[in-house]
């Protein structure tokens, strides 16, 4: 062992992955830097610790922290498999910390999430957001809309949350029905993956449901997508029940049916070809876990949405 540890506080460069005990230390996500200094820096890393839209089981809120707990199991030696690189030899990440807002005046959350995104944003950095619930990545597109444009959207999920509503609510399954109607996304460009309740209203977004996926499987998926999206920039978001409950116990929402790891993580690693400009990860809520396994889940997911930035970069 070479580092000194508590690498998330005693580090000197946002770069390499390093080695520290998995059982102890600081639990920033990857033991990246605790840092609030973004000059230089790639992608930085934020929690969002908001689960008052949740319409089922709350407790997504400590998914951030349980996300960063997780992690740790990752965050060693010279690699992730199955890529053989080191991810933080290329991209300098940062941990931010968490999404500052008021609890007691939710109608105000909204808004302190957008100023947050846009705060971070404004550095020149990209952004890896751990949710919280998905309501976030509402607020989290109006503040990308508002430096990119419209963007192509890559969702997984069980769930379309694109309910139509008549009035904007704080409800983690009407948002994209907004993002679209307001044209923060592009619908004909974007493609929903996993889906298994029933919408009638498709309002344009090109479905891949969960039995697509698993009659056609990962590779398909991945071309599919990358032909939806094109050249266009692209914005990652990860509903973790996405994932079969056998896989994700720890969420708010689950639904028999859907996805496994391996295939979440192969469609993922096979976006390589997408200009994605950000991601977020949501739902883990881990008082229904079963031995951290959606956390894990959902750390990899994102260390992989890592790994096809670096290897992108790398050319």
């Amino acid at each position: 062992m070479s580092d000194h540890g508590e690498r998330a506080f005693t580090s000197r460069t946002p770069y390499g992955m390093g080695h520290e005990i998995t059982y102890a230390g600081a639990l920033s996500f990857m033991r990246r830097n605790y840092s609030r200094e973004l000059d230089g820096v790639d992608v930085v890393v934020s929690g969002v610790p908001f689960d008052t839209a949740t319409t089922n089981r709350p407790g997504a809120r400590l998914g951030p922290r349980a996300i960063r707990a997780a992690s740790s199991n990752l965050a060693w030696g010279g690699g992730p498999w199955p890529w053989g690189f080191d991810p933080f030899a290329t991209l300098a990440v940062v941990d931010y910390g968490d999404c500052p807002f008021d609890h007691g005046k939710p109608q105000g959350v909204p808004a302190q999430i957008e100023a947050h995104a846009g705060k971070l944003l404004a550095s020149g950095a990209t952004m890896l957001t751990m949710g919280g619930d998905h309501f976030i990545t509402y607020p989290l597109l109006r503040a990308y809309h508002a430096r990119y444009g419209p963007l192509s959207l890559v969702h997984f999920d069980a769930h379309s949350d694109t309910w139509r509503e008549d009035e904007a609510r704080i409800d983690h399954g009407t948002m994209f029905f907004h993002a679209a109607r307001e044209g923060l996304v592009d619908p004909q460009r974007s493609v929903q993956i996993g889906l298994r309740t029933y919408n009638e209203e498709t309002h344009g977004f090109n479905i891949l449901n969960a039995d697509w996926v698993h009659e056609n499987g990962p590779r398909a998926v991945g071309e599919r997508v990358t032909e939806i999206v094109g050249d266009r920039q692209a914005y990652l978001t990860i509903d973790i029940d996405c994932l079969d409950p056998c896989y994700a116990p720890g969420t708010g929402t689950p639904v028999c049916g859907g996805l496994s790891t391996w295939q979440a993580l192969s469609i993922v690693r096979g976006l390589g070809g997408i200009d994605f400009v950000g991601m977020d990860l949501v739902e883990v809520a881990p008082a229904y876990d079963v031995g951290e396994i959606t956390a894990l889940a959902g750390a990899t997911l994102m260390l992989d949405y890592l790994c096809l930035l670096a290897a992108r970069r790398q050319g």
